[in-house]
């Protein structure tokens, strides 16, 4: 069975960026997603069309089709005060330290600190893998038809038709 909209996919990946293992999964533990609900990175899809279980495929995804591009507006300059607790300092301000925070309508962001001045802090809330090429390397363990219970909620369902999480 190949690759197309409304199958449910299960396989292994290694995801390696300049040349670093970022992100891997195994059989034990294998990504399973609806495909064409839009759930992975466009570029990852639009890869995987055609395979087969039992396939092993290794491609680039380009920033453009990954995580976009890093954009300057996601710098973002940070009165110090922010990043204090009893007059400290938290540990995680430091050089490239990450600090999960929220915008004013409450989304949570993750952040990494570029640069600290006498009176505020340059964080970077682009995605960390934005600006990136994706190589994904792994296998197709298995390509089932979806029922139409998943086609409708748009994501797969555990075993015995549960939501998990």
């Amino acid at each position: 069975m190949k690759i197309e909209a409304n199958k449910v996919v299960s396989l292994t990946y290694e995801l390696k960026v300049d040349g670093n293992v970022v992100d891997k999964t195994d059989e034990t533990q294998p990504l399973q997603f609806l495909y064409g609900a839009g759930q992975m990175i466009p570029g990852f899809e639009r890869q995987l069309e055609g395979f087969e279980t039992g396939d092993t495929y290794s491609f680039s995804v380009s920033a453009e089709e990954g995580y976009g591009e890093a954009i300057p507006e996601e710098l973002v300059e940070i009165g110090k005060e922010t990043f204090m607790e009893d007059g400290q300092p938290i540990p995680e301000l430091v050089m490239g330290g990450i600090i999960h925070m929220q915008d004013n309508h409450g989304n949570r962001l993750r952040g990494e600190v570029r640069e600290i001045k006498d009176e505020t802090v340059i964080m970077d809330f682009n995605h960390p893998l934005a600006g990136k090429t994706l190589d994904f390397t792994g296998k197709i363990i298995e390509v089932r038809d979806a029922d139409a219970e998943e086609i409708a909620h748009g994501h797969v369902h555990g075993p015995n038709g549960h939501h998990h999480h």
